[in-house]
């Protein structure tokens, strides 16, 4: 009986993967192979990686977004490879919200600044659900995007219109100007890597647009109308060779916008005059997979980076970092989240479950989000 119970459970996880390969190569075919040549097998590396890791595993503690409510700050979402959950009490309680969600694997979660009953869940394979009753119930808002998208990767939303949301796919940057219910992909004209991971907009300028992709960043001066390269400093190799680096997370300095920072897949970038040069900000933290940057919002110059070995700090914009790991048990960090009202309280998503701190980083504890069986 055994045997053939695992014979069973075999065949649907074989069946499963067959599932998401077939779904991964029919969504992005058309535009995959309007990429360069040089770009593609590191597309499709990266494609079947995420496969791998959102579309083979059932119940898993990999946490892949954390999302604050910025009006309700003990109000966090997160998503877990098979679902998401919603706290009303800081992370003490936990509670699935997954209504109309069916079997949606979740890659990024948004709370809208402006109404924040509003959510946006990037997934892989059915781009984009949106819930606009705190989480209760999600529907599909993926018109104009479906037939085009495997990842959504990330949201941005405009700083003057509440309706206008800009989401980083697989095939680059879409648009909506109605709060989701039509999508516009927009110019990829000028970007020799439309895989978009990470985003930017300007707020002092909404012209102004950064994408970080799967090759390095590009940057938009007429809203996204045309792109051009600006990884001087960054990419020390011929531009668009398979050599560049992915570019995970853009932070804007509020402050001064001309100012960045990029978690990419070779360490943190900085730039202070709108990507017209970077610079590489490795003392303490090497050249390590970086998934996030997250700004401090009143302290300057203080930052924090996840990376693939845990959670790291700065107090003097980058030029040096210090590991905040204390009771992290597991430090492949995939997600940062701080709260807006409280910037000592963090959150982090790893690989093996959630963790918070109320110290900024000294000290860390684990949540559990999970009902107990």
């Amino acid at each position: 009986m055994t045997r053939f119970v695992e014979s069973i459970i075999l065949f649907f996880v074989l069946l499963n993967i067959v599932r998401g390969l077939f779904l991964v190569i029919f969504c992005s075919a058309r535009r995959l192979l309007r990429t360069r040549p040089d770009r593609l097998c590191a597309n499709v590396g990266l494609f079947l990686l995420g496969f791998f890791l959102f579309g083979c595993n059932g119940e898993s503690n990999f946490v892949t977004a954390i999302a604050i409510n910025p009006e309700h700050s003990s109000i966090l979402f997160i998503a877990t490879n098979d679902s998401i959950y919603k706290t009303h009490d800081d992370g003490a309680t936990w509670i699935p919200v997954t209504e109309g969600l069916g079997h949606a694997r979740i890659v990024s979660l948004a709370v809208h600044p402006f109404n924040t009953s509003t959510i946006f869940a990037g997934t892989l394979g059915d781009a984009v659900y949106r819930s606009v009753d705190g989480g209760n119930r999600w529907s599909i808002v993926n018109a104009g995007m479906k037939e085009h998208v495997t990842y959504v990767n990330t949201f941005v939303f405009h700083p003057n219109n509440p309706e206008t949301v800009l989401a980083g796919t697989t095939v680059g940057l879409f648009k909506t100007v109605n709060d989701g219910m039509m999508w516009d992909e927009m110019s990829s004209k000028g970007m020799d890597s439309v895989y978009v991971v990470s985003a930017a907009l300007d707020p002092a300028d909404t012209n102004i647009l950064y994408a970080g992709t799967s090759g390095g960043v590009y940057k938009s001066i007429n809203g996204g109308m045309a792109w051009r390269e600006a990884n001087n400093g960054m990419i020390h190799v011929a531009p668009g060779t398979a050599l560049s680096l992915g570019v995970n997370s853009l932070a804007m300095d509020p402050s001064k916008t001309t100012t960045l920072y990029a978690g990419t897949t070779r360490g943190v970038f900085k730039t202070t005059d709108g990507a017209v040069s970077w610079t590489k900000l490795q003392e303490g933290i090497g050249e390590r997979f970086v998934a996030t940057v997250l700004i401090h919002p009143t302290v300057n110059m203080t930052l924090f980076a996840g990376t693939q070995n845990g959670v790291y700090k700065t107090n003097d914009g980058g030029e040096h970092w210090t590991g905040l790991n204390n009771g992290l048990s597991n430090l492949s960090i995939r997600s940062l989240a701080m709260n807006p009202k409280d910037p000592g309280v963090l959150y982090a998503g790893t690989q093996g479950g959630l963790f918070k701190t109320t110290d900024g980083g000294a000290h860390w504890t684990a949540l559990t989000f999970r009902p107990k069986k």
